[in-house]
C-alpha cells in the first residue's frame, strides 16, 4: 500500500518480515499468487464493511441498499486507491481470470454484493416489457450462463427467483451498471475526468438514479 504493486517483490517481503526469501514459497507458489490472495483479503474486507452497513437498512428498502452499495464502493476507492488499483485496475490479473472459460464466476466479493442487491431489487419490483430489446444477439450464450451465476447469488440469500423474474434482458441491464459505476469510479480515482470537476458526487448519484429510471424503477426516492 505504500509503494504500489509494481514495487512488491518476495525478497523485499521476506526481509520485512525476517525470513528468507525461499521460505515464503512455504505459503505463497508465487509473487502472482502472494498479489493474488492479498486481493481477495481486500476483496472479503470490502464486502464486510459494505454488508455491515446493508445491516442498519431496512431489509425491504432495496433502493437504499443500491445506493449504499455503491456509495460505499466509491467511498472505499477513494478512500483507499492502491488497494483499488490492485484489485480492480492492475493490467495484471489479480483474482484471476475472467475469459470465456470463466463465465460462470463473479470475479471478486464486491461483484457479488453488488449483483446480489441488484438482484433483490430486480425481483421485488416488476420490469419494463421492453427491457431485453435492447441485448446484443452475440452476448446471449454468455448472459445465460450469468444468469445462473445471479440467480443462485440471489437465491443463496433466501429470495426465491427463476429466470422469468430475471431475464436476459435484467442480466444485461445489471451487468451494464457495475461497468458504469466503475468507470466513473475508476476515473475519479485516477484524476482522468474529461473536465475538471470539484465535485463529483452529484454526478455519481445522478448517474445511480438514471440506472434506476432505465430498468423501471423512476418511482424509487433516492435515499
Amino acid at each position: 500500500m505504500e509503494h504500489g504493486r509494481d514495487a512488491v517483490t518476495l525478497r523485499a517481503i521476506a526481509r520485512e518480515v525476517g525470513i528468507t526469501a525461499p521460505a515464503l514459497y512455504r505459503y505463497y507458489d508465487s509473487r502472482e499468487d502472494l498479489l493474488r490472495r492479498l486481493a481477495e483479503d481486500i476483496c472479503t474486507d470490502l464486502a464486510a464493511e459494505l454488508e455491515a452497513e446493508l445491516d442498519r437498512i431496512d431489509a425491504d428498502d432495496v433502493s437504499a441498499q443500491v445506493y449504499a452499495v455503491c456509495r460505499g464502493f466509491r467511498r472505499w476507492a477513494l478512500a483507499h486507491p492502491q488497494e483499488f488499483t490492485l484489485v480492480f485496475a492492475s493490467t495484471e490479473d489479480a483474482l484471476g481470470s475472467c475469459g470465456p472459460d470463466d463465465r460462470g464466476q463473479v470475479g471478486d466479493q464486491f461483484g457479488r454484493v453488488f449483483l446480489e442487491v441488484a438482484g433483490r431489487l430486480i425481483a421485488s419490483h416488476p420490469l419494463p416489457d421492453d427491457l431485453g430489446d435492447d441485448v446484443p444477439e452475440d452476448l446471449h450464450a454468455d448472459l445465460a450462463v450469468f444468469q445462473q451465476v445471479l440467480l443462485a447469488t440471489v437465491n443463496d440469500r433466501g429470495v426465491e427467483v427463476d429466470e422469468s423474474v430475471l431475464p436476459l434482458g435484467a442480466v444485461y441491464h445489471v451487468t451494464q451498471s457495475w461497468v458504469r459505476i466503475y468507470g466513473h469510479v475508476a476515473l475519479e480515482v485516477f484524476g482522468r475526468f474529461p473536465f475538471a470537476v470539484s465535485n463529483p458526487e452529484p454526478m455519481f448519484d445522478s448517474m445511480l438514479a438514471q440506472i434506476l429510471g432505465e430498468m423501471g424503477f423512476r418511482h424509487l426516492t433516492r435515499p
